[in-house]
């Protein structure tokens, strides 16, 4: 995965996988969650199946508006 180093780029990253998430919703996430959602988006767009997993991690609640 590419480094992302702001949290803009984050978004970006995000929208790229995300085009319905709104940068105006985004922007009110903190940058840690933001990150883990991110990753959470590259892993479902790699290979699917039961060795697919990804667990959230304990310090990140759910994106929800």
């Amino acid at each position: 995965m590419l480094q992302v180093k702001t949290k803009q780029q984050i978004i970006e990253a995000i929208r790229e996988h995300n085009r319905t998430a709104a940068r105006e919703f985004l922007i009110n996430f903190e940058e840690r969650a933001l990150k883990n959602y991110l990753e959470r988006l590259t892993t479902l767009k790699g290979h699917r199946g039961p060795a697919s997993i990804w667990v959230r991690p304990n310090d990140c609640h759910a994106l929800s508006a």
